[in-house]
Parts: C-alpha cells; sequence; structure tokens
C-alpha cells in the first residue's frame, strides 16, 4: 500500500497534503467507497461472531447476525448525503456538533467517539489475536502487536486514501476466500461435498444435539429464540458502531457527493454477503462435522479455525489465518486514521492550535496514527488478561455508546432539537442503559460477575433502553425549547490551509443551487431506498420465518445455499470488478507512465495545484525545457 501510494504521488500528481490525508480531497468514487465501507465493517466479529452464532443457533444465527448489522449501513446513507448538504466542508461528524452546539456539547460526543472507537479496536485484536494463537501458537501478547504494525506504517504514509486502497485489496482477498471455502464444502470436500449431505447432516445433528429453545430442537429453522434475541442486541449495538464512529463519517466526506449514496447502500448490501454465507457454510459445517468446543472456546470465535482445519487441513488453518488477518488489518486501519482525524480535528485544532496550518496538521496527525496504534496492543493485551474475549464485548457494545445515536443523527436531521437535548439526552441513556442491564442481572442470576452480565437476556434490556431512552427524553427536552436552526454555522466550517506544502490554497466546497436540488433529491431517495431495504433484511425475510415455525425441506436449504452463493458473487463484482472500471483511465496513465519510467521515456512530473489541472507558469516552463532535452 505504500507503494501504491508512491505511485499515486509519482503518476497522478497526488499532493499529500492534510485536506487530501484526511479527506482524499472529497472525490472518491463508488465503487471505491462501497468496498472501503465492506472493509471498515468487515470486523474480527464478522468472521467469528458470526460462525459462533451459526454453530449456537443454526440458519437463523447469521441472517440475524448479518440482518441485525447491515440495516445501519443502509441508513447511514441518509446521513452521508445530509453530511454533504450541511456541512459540505468538514473533516469529522465532531466538527458539526461543534458548530451546532458549541464546546460542552462537543465534549459529550467526543467521549462517547472515543469509547467507540477503543471498543472496535479491542474487539479487532481480541478476536485476531485469538485465532493467531491458536492457529499458529504465537503468544496473544505478541499478536496483539504485531497486528497494527503493518497498518500503522502503510497508513502513516498514505493516510485515508491508502486505507481505501488496502481496504480494496483486503475485499476481494475476504470474498475468494469465503467462496473457495463455499465450493470446498459444497463441491469437494470429501466429509461433506454436497448440499444434500449437509442437510441430512444437519439432520442428525440436531437428533444427536437438539439447540434449545429452537423448533424441535432443529438447526435448520428460522424459529429460534436465543437467536432472536441475539438479532435485537445485535442491532441494537451496531448502531453505535456505525453512527458514532468517525470512520464511518470519514468515508462519507471523502466520497464525491454524486456517489455517496449509491456507495453506501452498495456496499451494505455486497457487506451483507459476508456473514451470511461464511457463517451458513462454515458454522453449519461445524455442527455437520460433530466438532465440539467449550463455550469459552466458542465465544472466542475458534468456531472458524476449527472447521477450516478440519476440511481442508493446514491449508484450511492458513486460509483462516489469512481471512482473519486481512480483515483485522483493513478494519483496524480505518481506526486508526479516524482516530487521528477526531484528536487532529477536535482535540488539537480546536482546543490547542486553532491555526494550525496543514504542514503541522499533517505532522500531528502521524503522531496520532502512531500513538493510538500502540494503544491499540496496550488496551487487547489487558483486556485478555481480564478475561473479557471477543463474544462478551461484541454483545455489551451497545449498552456503552448507543444512547448517543439518535441525539447525533438528529443533529443533521432534525433543526429543533436543542442544545440541552443533545448533551442530556445520551448522559441520561447511558445511565439508564447501564443501570437497566446491571439490575436485570443481578435480578435473574442473584451475582454480577462477567458469566452473569454476558447473558443474552440482561443485554438486550441493556441494549433497548441505550437505543430507545434518549428518542423521548430528546423530543421531550426539544419540544419544551425548541432550536430553530439554519445550518449555516456547519456550512461555514472551512479547510485547513495547506498553502505551506507547496499545493496552494485548498477551494471550499460551495453548494450551488443545482447541488442542493440534486442532493436533496438523493436525500429523498436514501431515504426511502434505506428503509425499504431495512424493512425486508430486518423485519419481512426473517420474522415471517420466525412466525412459521418451519423447518426447512432438503429443496428450500438448497435454494437457501445456492442465494447465499449468488449473492456472494454479485457482492465480488460489486466492490471487487467496479473499482476497477471506475477507475480504468487513472490505471492507464498510472501504466503508461511506468512503461515510460522502464524505458527511460518519461519526462518527470512537475507539481499541480490540488484545486486546478493545470501547471503553473514557472513549471510550464521548466516542463518545455526538460521536454526538449528528453528529445
Amino acid at each position: 500500500m505504500t507503494g501504491i501510494t508512491y505511485m499515486c504521488k509519482r503518476y497522478l500528481q497526488e499532493v499529500q497534503t492534510s485536506e487530501m490525508y484526511m479527506t482524499a480531497q472529497r472525490t472518491v468514487k463508488t465503487g471505491l467507497v462501497a468496498s472501503a465501507i465492506v472493509s471498515s465493517w468487515t470486523w474480527a466479529a464478522t468472521l467469528l461472531t458470526s460462525t459462533e452464532v451459526a454453530y449456537k443457533y443454526g440458519v437463523s444465527g447469521p441472517i440475524w447476525y448479518a440482518s441485525g448489522a447491515v440495516c445501519q449501513v443502509l441508513l447511514f446513507a441518509v446521513l452521508a448525503i445530509e453530511l454533504k448538504r450541511r456541512a459540505p466542508n468538514a473533516h469529522t461528524f465532531l466538527e458539526v456538533v461543534l458548530a451546532r452546539y458549541g464546546k460542552s456539547a462537543h465534549i459529550v460526543y467526543l467521549v462517547f467517539s472515543f469509547i467507540t472507537n477503543i471498543i472496535v479496536t479491542a474487539m479487532l485484536l481480541l478476536g485476531g489475536s485469538a485465532v493467531i494463537n491458536y492457529l499458529t501458537g504465537m503468544h496473544t501478547i505478541a499478536a496483539c502487536f504485531l497486528l497494527p504494525l503493518g497498518v500503522i506504517i502503510y497508513t502513516l504514509f498514505g493516510g485515508i486514501k491508502a486505507t481505501f486502497m488496502s481496504d480494496y485489496a483486503h475485499t476481494v482477498v475476504i470474498f475468494i476466500i469465503i467462496l473457495s471455502f463455499c465450493f470446498n464444502i459444497y463441491c469437494t470436500s470429501p466429509r461433506i461435498g454436497s448440499i444434500s449431505v449437509m442437510y441430512d447432516l444437519l439432520v442428525e445433528a440436531s437428533a444427536r444435539t437438539p439447540i434449545v429453545d429452537n423448533e424441535q430442537g432443529s438447526l435448520i429453522t428460522m424459529r429460534s429464540v436465543q437467536g432472536l434475541i441475539f438479532g435485537i442486541i445485535n442491532i441494537v449495538g451496531n448502531f453505535g458502531t456505525v453512527f458514532v464512529d468517525n470512520a464511518y463519517w470519514q468515508r462519507a466526506i471523502a466520497a464525491h457527493p454524486q456517489y455517496a449514496v449509491k456507495a453506501y447502500l452498495i456496499g451494505g448490501l455486497s457487506w451483507f454477503a459476508i456473514p451470511f454465507t461464511l457463517a451458513t457454510s462454515m458454522g453449519l459445517a461445524g455442527r455437520a462435522l460433530n466438532i465440539n468446543l467449550s463455550p469459552f472456546a466458542v465465544s472466542q470465535g475458534l468456531v472458524l479455525p476449527d472447521v477450516a482445519v478440519a476440511l481442508l487441513g493446514q491449508a484450511g488453518g492458513f486460509a483462516c489465518l489469512v481471512l482473519v488477518f486481512m480483515a483485522v488489518t483493513s478494519a483496524a486501519s480505518a481506526e486508526l486514521i479516524a482516530v487521528s482525524s477526531v484528536v487532529t480535528y477536535d482535540v488539537y485544532r480546536t482546543y490547542i492550535n486553532p491555526d494550525a496550518t496543514g504542514s503541522k496538521v499533517v505532522r500531528f496527525s502521524h503522531i496520532c496514527v502512531v500513538a493510538f496504534g500502540i494503544l491499540m496492543g496496550v488496551l487487547a493485551v489487558l483486556l485478555n488478561l481480564t478475561g473479557i474475549n471477543l463474544g462478551y464485548l461484541y454483545t455489551l457494545m451497545g449498552v456503552l455508546i448507543s444512547s448517543a445515536v439518535v441525539p447525533l443523527a438528529l443533529t443533521l436531521l432534525w433543526s429543533k432539537q436543542s442544545k440541552l437535548a443533545a448533551i442530556a439526552s445520551p448522559i441520561i441513556g447511558f445511565c439508564a442503559a447501564v443501570s437497566t442491564w446491571l439490575a436485570v442481572t443481578y435480578r435473574m442470576y442473584g451475582t454480577i460477575t462477567i458469566e452473569s452480565t454476558s447473558q443474552n437476556m440482561p443485554l438486550m434490556a441493556g441494549n433497548i433502553v441505550a437505543l430507545c431512552s434518549p428518542i423521548f427524553v430528546s423530543v421531550a427536552l426539544s419540544l419544551i425549547q425548541p432550536d430553530n436552526f439554519t445550518f449555516e454555522s456547519t456550512r461555514e466550517i472551512k479547510q485547513v490551509d495547506d498553502s505551506d506544502q507547496g499545493a496552494g490554497i485548498n477551494v471550499e466546497v460551495v453548494n450551488t443551487p443545482e447541488d442542493e436540488e440534486s442532493m436533496r433529491k438523493a436525500s429523498n431517495f436514501a431515504k426511502i431506498s434505506s428503509l425499504t431495504l431495512s424493512i425486508c433484511l430486518y423485519i419481512i425475510w426473517p420474522f415471517s420465518l420466525f412466525g412459521s415455525r418451519y423447518i426447512f425441506s432438503k429443496s428450500f436449504f438448497t435454494g437457501w445455499v445456492v442465494v447465499s452463493i449468488i449473492w456472494t458473487f454479485m457482492s465480488l463484482t460489486a466492490v471487487g470488478i467496479y473499482p476497477i472500471f471506475e477507475s480504468r483511465h487513472a490505471l492507464a496513465t498510472i501504466a503508461k507512465e511506468m512503461w515510460k519510467d522502464i524505458t527511460g521515456k518519461r519526462v518527470s512530473n512537475l507539481p499541480r495545484t490540488t484545486s486546478d489541472d493545470v501547471i503553473s507558469e514557472k513549471n510550464a516552463v521548466v516542463f518545455t525545457e526538460k521536454k526538449e532535452l528528453s528529445n
């Protein structure tokens, strides 16, 4: 990725200013943003926890995981285009909070943002280090520090553009490995080899070890009470990790306004295939092959590596290792640049050095990347020592951060939300959620321990209170004393002066009336399409099967598996092939210039301003002289 960053600088004249480093000049197209969204949302938990719930609850697990985590990305398309409309020059969502409510609210959401980033990075490293330790024997502490190392290097030099390109590469590899697992299970494996045999083995496994709270104990039914409870926990918790994580706002900021909505819709639908297909195949294969794991090993996410080794031996273990490594490093790079931008713009430029120019911003962001990369490792080690694992942290995260979701969304969507409502609602929601979680735990189990607090019912209660209670608080307080915000102050957020980096003065994004009308239509489309897709994927599809108590027939199960594989191929096309098509002209330019470099016929590229493709008058003279010499 560092080499690609160098080629972009050498052959496409990209100047690594602060705006390029943090926002990619707000010009990234649909395919690359979509692949970045898929990669950012593909955590270790996406691979390990989805497979775990398939192993625990049967076919319902992958659907509840995938549908419960895709709705947030789809609905975020609305916030993405509204951000483009109402704060076109923002670098982080916290800048919007500051411009609308002032520093007191800014500090509240800054704390929630940091908690979110800490939880996400901890889950990445906890899951990744557990799998690496299990497959290779590497010490967990060593894995916690080695995983972020390569990510730090390419993020340090390339910024968000480097993370986008690494996201693309990692996403393609993840899809290829998932498809290889599927074809092995359903076509070539001597232990399974076909969908029909898989179905028969799952029927035998259901009879041998009935699943508690599943219809007739079956693995092949959507009627799973514990699966449903997990689905509720999942959808609530993941609202927090999308809406309060600056990584997703950064992708919206980096996207060109014309492509933002499409990118989030395509990215969300493409991501759905990863947990749906992988968990349906590998998680159920664990049951079909009668692989027995302790509850603690299951919660660590070790179903996937065990099944991979059982199917393919060392090759399966290696493929699983690559799969998890790709997921961890790509999502970690998104978190690194997200935290770096928050600390740089919302701490350094807000409270320490408001007049910092481009070179100082880039220098400070480099320091943040390295510092947080090291902190990631330290945090993962501490959590490992306390006995907190990936499964526990995944189901707990909504209790801790989802109270900020509603007031944050209303910051862009509702002009009436008052400053008091924006400050009070997440704090009250957090206190209510934690109190509910612990109270239900004590009432049901009589003690508060890691084991008792990790049970589904207390976590579901805490998650629901975290997401829903701020709705009532914010609306009530805002109706008592409503604001009448016009969003003028958010439109006045300025870009950083990059003139000290030899890039000229950045041109501020100003939306014309035509732009406003276009984005208004895009916003309406985003609201209708994202809501419709979310209802279909989370309500109509799983609940209709849940209510029917239907146990899959062999033909229905065959269709289910075939749909998952077709969905995966379509996703690979959308985020693997389409970005290449979109970037074909830039790729052709790089190839031509590289060939000229190899043959010695290339004239060195000259620096250009980031806002204009025309070579300056001074450089034009140098260019002419060099061309004459080369001839």
